[in-house]
């Protein structure tokens, strides 16, 4: 696995790559790496010649007073599982190459951001859109993978790339949860084991709205209301937003008539999670989740104490 640093040498990389006829697939990460992201990963192979990952703890997508200096790191641990998987590519952008000083040009993609999640952090997605644009520039990628877990960030990708015509293909992966069904966070850190049972609440939640919608509800408020009793019901947690959403344009429906989402974001403790379920008319089951992949070296990754 190679280790770039530099823009540059980054894009000389990437230019290699296509003059040999290879496509190029990209993860990009904020580290701290677990199962899921390597998900990521699994599928970038499937689509490409050449995978590269990136990890960078984007300082424009924390809001004050979040947790930008005390996001879990781990970049031993990391480039030892994406050995594992066998990456071509590792990129860690400096910080100060990245956002040089003066640096005043940012990417907004505007009406999908102002719900969910961009009520409580508006600066957030400006910041991703910002980083993912400048990243798509330096890696060059043919297609890029981002977890269906960020449901917002992923439609909020799409339009950027579709607005602004840049030539990668955007491919959700489905969510990867425990064996309890919490979705795969790198925050999840963050939980102390009381929290971390309470934490089941967000996806029981979500099973509860998905199993009324397969029982015929088609109303939306009614669907927000069985996820939002029993999360509001559950230990050491405090409702964020649930929401019911339309799955291309993130705005609120009345009656689940075409794909729609039911977003949810809660803290369990001082710990902000996301999650979502898919709610398809059409008769398509939630978003599959995918059950962690075997990869031995991964769990000696872990069992030495890289997270």
């Amino acid at each position: 696995m190679q280790v770039i640093e530099s823009v540059l040498e980054m894009q000389r990389w990437a230019d290699q790559q296509r003059g040999h006829g290879r496509r190029i697939g990209f993860v990009p990460t904020m580290g701290y790496l677990h199962r899921g992201h390597l998900s990521l990963v699994e599928i970038a192979r499937s689509r490409a010649d050449s995978v590269v990952v990136s990890i960078f703890v984007n300082p424009l997508q924390f809001g004050a007073n979040e947790d930008f200096q005390r996001y879990p790191r781990d970049l031993e641990g990391d480039r030892c599982k994406l050995e594992s998987v066998a990456v071509d590519a590792l990129f860690l952008p400096r910080s100060d190459e990245f956002y040089p000083p003066g640096f005043q040009t940012q990417v907004e993609v505007e009406r999908v951001t102002r719900g969910l999640c961009g009520v409580s952090r508006p600066t957030h997605f400006r910041g991703v859109t910002t980083v993912v644009a400048k990243l798509f520039l330096a890696v060059k990628p043919h297609v890029a993978v981002f977890g269906l877990k960020d449901f917002q960030q992923l439609v909020t990708i799409r339009r950027m790339v579709r607005d602004l015509n840049f030539d990668v293909e955007i491919v959700p992966a489905p969510i990867v949860r425990e064996p309890d069904g919490l979705a795969m966070s790198s925050r999840n850190a963050y939980l102390s084991p009381e929290e971390r049972h309470a934490a089941r609440g967000i996806f029981e939640a979500l099973t509860r709205a998905h199993a009324a919608f397969a029982a015929g509800e088609r109303a939306a408020q009614r669907l927000r209301d069985v996820a939002a009793d029993h999360l509001s019901a559950a230990p050491l947690t405090r409702i964020d937003y649930v929401e019911v959403v339309d799955a291309e344009t993130l705005e609120p429906v009345q009656t689940v008539e075409r794909p729609a989402v039911v977003a949810v974001a809660a803290f369990v403790g001082s710990t902000r999670l996301i999650d979502n379920c898919l709610l398809d008319p059409a008769g398509v089951a939630q978003p599959a989740t995918q059950q962690p992949i075997a990869v031995s070296h991964f769990e000696q990754c872990v069992t030495e104490g890289n997270g």
